[in-house]
């Protein structure tokens, strides 16, 4: 039952700047989690504290066994107002970086992972093509002045998530944000009309899905064209997308338009896909259906489905170009659950890689509990326990499983757990 992967294949863990480093700021989720009447379940704060203690997290990154850390460097921090670039920033970035290559960690840098600059946000943000023009100048910057230390770049988190979140009828086709009042209060703090003020989840997502797009083909050329040598991709939120009988227009409509124009994309000039995967959804004649009768559903009202990076690692390979799993994991406070999470999910990453896929990567979400968004810190995806109070870290049995995987480069069900 064991099977070795192939040499070079990386392992790691993932987090994002805004839900581990702490005080984002400048950004405009940290606006949208002190408006009055958010939707935030509670500020990020202090999240985990990440901007100090870096060192310890990839020192620790490291002695489980990991070989790679996905992480993202924040927008916000690096141009926070228009055209005004931070050395201190990029230095403190430039830090990160080496300390990953110090403990042998190859990091896979992220430059967008959905928070924006408040001035970007205020200004039309992912609605207006004014903002793939100002990222790819940001990456541009960036990658100036840590380009020789990136390992891998993704220039955009998820750059498909508005249009799938309303293809699954999670969101507004129509977009949320003027329905909601907090938008509006967080627009008149930072001196924006509501029309002008368009935070990546709460915009038209199909808007958004095209001005990223662009973003990302710009971004593209601007980190190849600079310093250091590395892959440049996207990465996609891909759910498993399943017919049930009479629903296979639905799902093809859903593929066509969330992933389809990433994946046509990655065709032209990527040099791999990220595929981001926690679970399914099932569709029928109406659209997207809700979770099926006797399917656990977790915290956050997905099914625990973890065969699920199999149907969505085999669809993005149509790309034609290598595959990373760049985030796959599970929010639940039962580590026995995690553990058996991980224990499916690879065992469906060996099927596909069995049958010729090319899948190249793996990284875990998360390294840490962190921030997770709307939901505050009640989800739990790390690998390793974070203590809210003290910042102490304490690694989960499935931190040791995993890292034994990375270690070994093989996996073997039967052990697993």
């Amino acid at each position: 039952m064991r099977f070795d992967f192939p040499n070079g294949f990386r392992w790691g863990a993932a987090t994002a700047a805004h839900q581990v480093e702490g005080n984002n700021v400048a950004s405009d989720f940290w606006l949208l989690e002190h408006a009055p009447g958010t939707l935030f379940a509670e500020p990020s704060g202090d999240a985990c504290d990440q901007l100090h203690r870096y060192r310890d997290d990839v020192a620790l990154l490291a002695r489980l066994g990991f070989g790679s850390y996905r992480l993202s460097i924040e927008w916000a921090r690096i141009e926070p107002e228009e055209g005004c670039f931070s050395r201190a920033a990029l230095e403190h970035y430039r830090r990160v970086l080496a300390c990953c290559h110090e403990h042998g960690v190859a990091p896979c840098v992220t430059f967008h992972h959905f928070t924006s600059p408040r001035w970007v946000t205020a200004d039309g943000g992912w609605e207006s093509e004014r903002t793939a023009s100002r990222f790819a100048r940001y990456c541009e910057r960036a990658v100036a002045h840590l380009g020789d230390l990136v390992s891998i770049a993704c220039t955009i988190n998820e750059a498909n998530l508005p249009a799938s979140l309303a293809l699954t009828g999670t969101v507004p086709r129509e977009g949320a944000k003027r329905r909601l009042p907090f938008v509006a209060e967080a627009a008149r703090r930072c001196g924006s009309d509501l029309e002008r003020f368009s935070p990546f989840l709460l915009s038209d997502p199909f808007r958004t899905r095209d001005v990223m797009l662009l973003a990302h083909r710009q971004a593209r050329e601007a980190l190849k064209s600079g310093r250091g040598d590395f892959p440049v991709g996207v990465t996609l939120a891909m759910q498993d997308l399943v017919a049930v009988p009479g629903g296979e227009v639905k799902r093809d409509e859903a593929r066509r338009e969330s992933f389809d124009p990433f994946l046509d994309a990655a065709a032209e000039g990527d040099d791999f896909v990220g595929v981001q995967t926690y679970s399914r959804t099932r569709f029928g004649p109406a659209g997207a259906l809700p979770p099926e009768p006797g399917v656990p559903v977790l915290a956050l009202g997905y099914e625990y489905w973890p065969q699920a990076l199999e149907g969505t690692l085999r669809y993005a390979a149509r790309a034609g170009v290598p595959l990373y799993v760049t985030e796959n994991g599970i929010g639940t406070d039962d580590d026995a659950q995690r553990i058996a999470y991980y224990r499916e999910a690879l065992s469906a990453l060996v099927r596909c890689l069995q049958d010729g896929v090319d899948v190249r990567g793996y990284w875990a979400w998360s390294l840490l509990d962190n921030y997770e968004w709307l939901h505050g810190y009640r989800p739990r995806f790390g690998l390793v326990a974070v203590d809210r109070e003290t910042q102490a870290r304490t690694p989960k049995p499935s931190a040791a499983l995993l890292g034994r995987v990375a270690r070994e480069n093989a996996f073997d069900p039967d052990a697993f757990g």
